[in-house]
């Protein structure tokens, strides 16, 4: 395939690394010293279980990229205005657009910023990268996931399509007929975590041990699953215990990247986590008090995001 990656940080560089690894045409949308880095000498790509070069495109300008069958928007939720033009120009010359970022309204967004509704699709990836220097990515997790599938449900050809060309590279890719419910499972972890670890300035681990800290996980989590299920989101009944389970067995130096990005002073994605929980339970008459707190407490003096 023709693929396009909006967003060349630690995801959109890792899985475009791989997949021009596997013979795919990949170009990078880049800037600054890691659009010389790429130009000059490759993407290189670091592993768990080795490292590679691979030979990718570099742009500096969207209009560079051509002939775009697939646009992986893999930035942080902060900046997807800033790249939303890039998507819309590829999509209305054909390409499909994945968006692989945090929360579940990625896909909206994209659309309320004029990409034609035809040609965004739904994604989420679970991974751990980050790009550490120009020109180079890092995967940290064993773990490698991606999940595709049509906004309106059911299974097309293109997203089997993009799904095979993620395994044919390495990465452990699905496409799916329940997309929506895919996106709310991922979010209602991730929100929780976010809000917990955040709220405390600690990873997992120390937040489980604390006086009331498993209470925190499981009210922060319930409120997601009501949120979610009020909005008519199909999540199965097993939903809390499996996602209470799996938040029980994570090592206890675990640290969401929410937490990474609240002890760097940077940007963090407040609003498309705890925030979106606390709004979108407004919307919906649901009571989400462990997200309205994390959202207030945790917006103080942050950096604004930019929407």
């Amino acid at each position: 395939m023709n693929i396009a990656i909006l967003g060349a940080g630690g995801v959109g560089g890792y899985y475009g690394g791989i997949l021009a690894r596997a013979g795919n045409r990949v170009a990078m949308l880049a800037r600054g010293a890691h659009l010389e880095a790429l130009r000059e000498r490759g993407l290189e790509v670091r592993t768990p279980e080795g490292s590679f070069v691979a030979k990718v495109e570099a742009a500096g300008d969207p209009d560079e990229l051509r002939d775009v069958e697939l646009a992986v928007v893999a930035v942080k939720s902060y900046s997807l205005a800033e790249i939303a033009p890039a998507a819309r120009l590829l999509a209305e010359r054909g390409a499909a657009v994945l968006p692989l970022l945090n929360g579940v309204e990625a896909s909206d967004r994209l659309i309320a910023a004029g990409v034609p509704v035809a040609q965004v699709l739904g994604g989420l990836t679970e991974i751990s990268a980050a790009r550490i220097g120009p020109g180079i990515v890092e995967r940290r997790s064993p773990f490698q996931r991606i999940v595709v599938g049509e906004l309106a449900g059911g299974i097309s050809e293109r997203t089997e399509r993009i799904a095979a060309a993620f395994r044919e590279a390495g990465a452990e890719a699905r496409a799916t007929a329940e997309i929506t419910a895919d996106l709310w499972r991922k979010f209602a972890f991730i929100s929780t975590m976010a809000a917990a670890c955040g709220l405390a300035r600690a990873p997992i681990g120390p937040v489980r041990a604390a006086p009331l800290g498993n209470l925190m996980i499981e009210r922060a989590l319930r409120e997601v699953i009501a949120v979610a299920r009020a909005r008519g989101i199909a999540l199965p009944a097993d939903t809390y215990a499996k996602l209470l389970g799996f938040v029980a067995g994570l090592p206890d130096a675990m640290k969401p990247s929410f937490l990474l990005d609240l002890e760097s002073g940077g940007p963090t994605e407040l609003d498309d986590l705890s925030g979106a929980v606390s709004r979108l339970g407004r919307e919906a008459g649901v009571e989400t008090p462990v997200h309205d707190v994390a959202t207030a407490a945790l917006g103080v003096g942050r950096p604004k995001s930019r929407k």
